[in-house]
C-alpha cells in the first residue's frame, strides 16, 4: 500500500466530521421540543418539514385562523390535515403550545384549551416533527406515540393508509375546511362514498367492490392508489396510477375527497409549482345526491359539465353560491282552508328527472294528464313524477334533483299564483236595447239614490267620531279616570324602583336580556318584576320610549303585562305584573310527578296563542325569537303567559343571532344569520311543545341510550315507529289521538326549512282536530362529526 501522507488523512477527516455536523444540525433545526409555541397573529407562526415543502401551524380560514398542516405553494397552499375542524376560527391571539408535559394543545384567546393530539394516556412525549410526507408525528424515546396520518381529514397523502376504523369526510368549501356532507369509507369489502349523515344508508352514491374482505386504502409515494387485502398482500386492486416519466423525487400526491364531494387524485410538481388532477372517481358528478340544494336540480350537459336548476317558480337563494338550492317565490300557507275560492293552479313539465324527498302518495293506472291534473288539484303537492301508470306525488321542498337523458321520468312542478283570483261569473252578458232602457233607468236612480243615503251615514258616522274623540282627549288631559292609568305605561323613576325592590335584593332570575328582581309597587303595593336591561347608549332614549310604548300597547291573555319602563342615565329597567307560580321549565322539569296530560295540553294552546298575537293580531308584527320554557310564566290561576317579546327587536336592531336566542330552542336560519320571520318563533315553538308532550329537556344525555338523547329524534322515532305511548308511558286518562295531532304538528314545527312550518293560526287549529295534520318528513339530523 502506498503511503498517505498524514495530512491528507486529517483534511478528509474535518470533511467528513463537518458534513456529519451539518447534518446533525438540519436534523436538531427541525425536531420540536416541548415548551415551542406557535402564535396566529405573530411570528412564528409555523413548523416546516426538513424540505420545506410541508409547514404546520395556524393559516387564515374565513376572520380567523384555523391550524393544520399544508402543503406549501405557489400558486397557493393546499391544506391536507385540519385540526379542530369544526371548532370556530380563532383569533390571531391565539397560540399552539407544545408543553413541557409533552402535549399539543390549542389555545384559544379566552384561554379555552383544545387537545388536537389524542395521546392515549401517553405522559413522556419528548419531542415533536414535521416529516417530508406531511405527516406530523410525536415521539417517545424515538418511537411514534401520536401520528396526523392516523387520523385523516378529507386527504390521504402519498405513503398514507386509510383502513376501516378511519374515513375521509369533505370539507364545506375550499375555504372552510369544517366536515362537509359526504364521506368515504371502507365496508367489509368495498369503498364507499356516501351522505355524512346518520340515516345515509339510502345514499350510497359511488361503490368500488374490491374482491377481497378487510381492504386497506393506499397511496404510495410513486402516484398508485390501490386497495389492498391487509390479510393478504397479493391482493390488489388498484384504482388510478398518477405516476409520471421523470423525477418522481419532485413530485408529491395526494388523493381529496374535495368540497363538491368528489373523490380525486392529484400531483404537484415542485420544479415548475404545477398541480394536476390525474382521476376522479366520478365522470357525473350529478349522479351525487345533494349536490344541488333544497328546490333545485342537477343537469348533466353533452360534455359532462354540471349546472345547478331552479324549478320553476322558485329563485335562487343565492346567485353567487347556486349549490345552496332555491326558495320559492310564493307560498301555500293556509290553503286547506281557502277550498271556498278558486285558485288557479297551473303546472310545467320536465322531462328527464328524478329527485328523493318527502314523497306522500303514489297513484296507480293514472295517464299523464291525470297525474298533472292530481297534482294541480292537491293542496299539498309541490310537485310529481310521473312513469308509466305510476304517479308519485312530493311535497316541497323536492331535493336530490337530477336532469338526464337516461331518465325516462317525467316530472310536473306545480306554479302557484302570488294571488288568489276569483271564479269569473258564468251568467252571459246582458244585451242593451230599447225594450229594457227603462230598466237600466230605473236601477240607475235606485242606485243614486242608496249611493246619496250612504253618503249621508258616513258624514253622520264622522262627526259622532269627531265629538267622541274630542270626549275622549279631555277625559285623558283631566286625569280624573282609573281606566286611562290601567292602559298606560308609567314611567318610573330609578329612586322610585331602588326603593320598590328594596335596593334589587330579591333576584326571581336571569333571563337573556337581563336579571329579574321582585318588587312591590309604589302606590297600590302590588308584587311586580322588575328586568334590568343593559346599558343605553347616548342618542337611543327616545327610541327605547317609542319602543316601550309600542310595546306597552300590547295586550293578550297570554303575554305579561308591561306595566311601566324607566330610562334614566344610562340605565334601563322594565316593569312587569308579577307572576306568581314559576316558569314552565319548573312546571315540567322540577316536579316529583308529570302534570297530567290536560293540564299540558292547555298550556301549549295558551303559548300558541300568545305567539299568535305576536305575529297576526299586533299593529305591527313581533317576532320573538327566543321563545323557551324559561319565558313562559304562570299567574295564580296556571295561565301560561309569555314574558320578553319585542325585546329582541329593541336590544338586537339587526337581528342577527351573534348573542340572542337559545341554542336549543334556536331555528337554523336563526343560528345561522339568515334572514328571520315569524318561522323562527315556530320552530322554538315546535322544541317546546314536544318537551310538553314528553315532559323532558330537549337534549338529555344522562341515563339515555343514543337514539334518545336528542328529543326530536326519539319522538320521530316513536311516531314512525307506531310507539306513541312510550313518550306518555305511566301516565293515566290520556288521549291517544290528541297526543298523535301534538305530535305531528311538533315534528312540522321543526323542520329546517321555515316554507314547511305552518303558520301560528294552523299549529291552533291543528292540534284541536279542527284542521287536518298531514303526516310530516321526518326532521333533519345531525351531521356525523370526526
Amino acid at each position: 500500500m502506498a503511503h498517505v501522507p498524514s495530512n491528507i488523512i486529517v483534511l478528509l477527516f474535518l470533511l467528513v466530521s463537518f458534513h456529519v455536523n451539518v447534518i446533525a444540525e438540519e436534523d436538531e433545526a427541525n425536531i420540536i421540543k416541548p415548551g415551542s409555541s406557535l402564535y396566529a397573529g405573530k411570528q412564528p407562526s409555523t413548523w416546516a418539514s426538513p424540505s420545506g415543502n410541508f409547514e404546520f401551524g395556524f393559516y387564515r380560514q374565513g376572520k380567523g385562523y384555523a391550524a393544520g398542516i399544508w402543503l406549501v405553494g405557489p400558486p397557493e397552499n393546499t391544506i391536507v390535515w385540519a385540526a379542530k375542524r369544526n371548532d370556530p376560527p380563532v383569533s390571531s391571539n391565539a397560540t399552539l403550545e407544545f408543553t413541557k408535559q409533552g402535549v399539543l394543545l390549542l389555545r384559544t384567546e379566552d384561554g379555552v384549551e383544545n387537545v388536537i393530539a389524542n395521546l392515549s394516556g401517553m405522559q413522556f412525549v419528548d419531542s415533536a416533527s414535521l416529516l417530508d410526507t406531511g405527516n406530523l408525528v410525536l415521539y417517545e424515546n424515538g418511537s411514534v406515540v401520536w401520528e396526523s396520518f392516523h387520523i385523516p381529514t378529507d386527504t390521504i397523502l402519498g405513503g398514507q393508509n386509510l383502513s376501516r376504523d378511519r374515513e375521509l369526510i369533505s370539507s364545506v368549501s375550499s375555504s372552510n375546511h369544517s366536515t362537509g356532507h359526504y364521506y368515504l369509507c371502507l365496508n367489509s369489502d368495498e369503498l364507499v362514498a356516501n351522505l355524512n349523515i346518520s340515516s345515509a344508508a339510502a345514499y350510497k352514491y359511488w361503490v368500488f367492490r374490491t374482491g377481497f374482505s378487510s381492504p386497506v386504502l393506499n397511496l404510495n409515494e410513486n402516484g398508485v392508489l390501490a386497495l389492498y387485502s391487509s390479510q393478504n398482500c397479493d391482493q390488489e386492486n388498484v384504482l388510478a396510477n398518477g405516476s409520471t416519466a421523470g423525477n418522481e423525487t419532485m413530485m408529491i400526491y395526494r388523493a381529496t375527497l374535495d368540497y363538491d364531494d368528489v373523490f380525486r387524485l392529484y400531483s404537484h410538481q415542485l420544479e415548475s409549482n404545477t398541480m394536476s388532477k390525474k382521476w376522479q372517481n366520478l365522470d357525473d358528478e350529478c349522479e351525487i345526491p345533494g349536490r344541488c340544494g333544497l328546490n333545485s336540480y342537477c343537469s348533466t350537459s353533452s360534455g359532462n359539465d354540471t349546472e345547478c336548476c331552479c324549478y320553476p317558480g322558485f329563485k335562487f337563494i343565492d346567485e353567487n353560491a347556486k349549490f345552496l338550492g332555491c326558495s320559492q317565490n310564493f307560498t301555500v300557507d293556509g290553503c286547506e282552508t281557502k277550498r271556498h275560492v278558486l285558485i288557479h293552479n297551473n303546472s310545467t313539465t320536465l322531462d328527464n328527472m328524478s329527485w328523493a324527498g318527502n314523497r306522500y302518495s303514489v297513484k296507480r293506472n293514472l295517464e299523464k294528464e291525470d297525474c298533472k291534473k292530481a297534482c294541480e288539484d292537491d293542496c299539498s303537492c309541490g310537485g310529481a313524477l310521473y312513469s308509466p301508470n305510476r304517479c308519485s306525488m312530493y311535497s316541497l321542498p323536492l331535493k336530490y334533483g337530477r336532469k338526464h337523458v337516461n331518465i325516462t321520468t317525467t316530472a310536473f312542478i306545480k306554479l302557484i299564483p302570488g294571488s288568489i283570483i276569483s271564479p269569473p261569473p258564468k251568467t252571459s252578458p246582458m244585451l242593451v236595447s230599447e225594450g229594457n232602457q227603462s230598466l237600466i233607468l230605473t236601477m240607475g236612480l235606485s242606485l243614486g239614490s242608496v249611493a246619496s243615503l250612504c253618503f249621508v251615514i258616513a258624514i253622520c258616522s264622522f262627526l259622532l267620531y269627531r265629538h267622541r274623540v274630542h270626549s275622549y282627549e279631555k277625559l285623558l288631559e283631566s286625569k280624573s279616570s282609573g281606566f286611562a292609568e290601567q292602559f298606560t305605561l308609567r314611567s318610573f323613576t330609578f329612586n322610585e324602583l331602588d326603593e320598590a325592590t328594596q335596593g334589587f335584593q330579591d333576584e326571581l332570575g336571569r333571563g337573556s336580556f337581563g336579571a329579574v328582581y321582585k318588587g312591590t309597587s309604589p302606590g297600590d303595593g302590588k308584587s311586580i318584576a322588575v328586568k334590568r336591561l343593559g346599558m343605553v347608549k347616548e342618542g337611543e332614549r327616545d327610541q327605547f320610549r317609542t319602543e316601550m310604548t309600542a310595546i306597552g300597547r300590547n295586550n293578550h291573555r297570554n303575554l305579561v303585562r308591561l306595566l311601566g319602563f324607566c330610562v334614566e342615565g344610562s340605565r334601563k329597567f322594565l316593569v312587569y305584573e308579577y307572576m306568581s307560580n314559576g316558569s314552565l321549565a319548573d312546571f315540567l322539569f322540577n316536579r316529583n310527578e308529570r302534570p297530567v296530560w290536560k293540564q299540558r295540553a292547555r298550556i301549549a294552546l295558551d303559548v300558541a296563542k300568545g305567539i299568535l298575537y305576536l305575529h297576526e293580531e299586533c299593529e305591527v308584527s313581533i317576532i320573538h325569537c327566543n321563545i323557551k320554557p324559561l319565558n313562559i310564566l304562570f299567574d295564580d290561576s296556571l295561565t301560561a303567559k309569555i314574558s320578553d317579546f319585542g325585546l329582541a327587536k329593541l336590544l338586537r336592531p339587526n337581528q342577527t343571532s351573534s348573542t340572542s336566542g337559545t341554542a336549543l330552542y334556536s331555528a337554523p336560519e336563526w343560528q345561522n344569520s339568515a334572514l328571520l320571520s315569524v318561522k323562527v318563533d315556530v320552530y322554538s315553538f315546535g322544541v317546546v311543545l314536544l318537551e310538553i308532550i314528553c315532559c323532558r329537556s330537549n337534549i338529555e344525555v344522562e341515563g339515555r341510550s343514543a337514539d334518545e338523547i336528542l328529543l326530536s329524534t326519539f319522538v320521530n322515532n316513536c311516531f314512525v315507529g307506531g310507539e306513541l305511548n312510550k313518550l306518555v308511558e305511566g301516565e293515566e286518562e290520556v288521549d291517544m289521538k290528541m297526543v298523535e295531532r301534538f305530535v305531528k304538528v311538533g315534528l312540522w314545527c321543526i323542520q329546517d326549512d321555515p316554507n314547511l312550518r305552518p303558520l301560528m293560526k294552523n299549529v291552533i287549529l291543528m292540534p284541536e282536530g279542527i284542521m287536518t295534520t298531514p303526516v310530516p318528513p321526518s326532521p333533519s339530523l345531525p351531521h356525523v362529526t370526526n
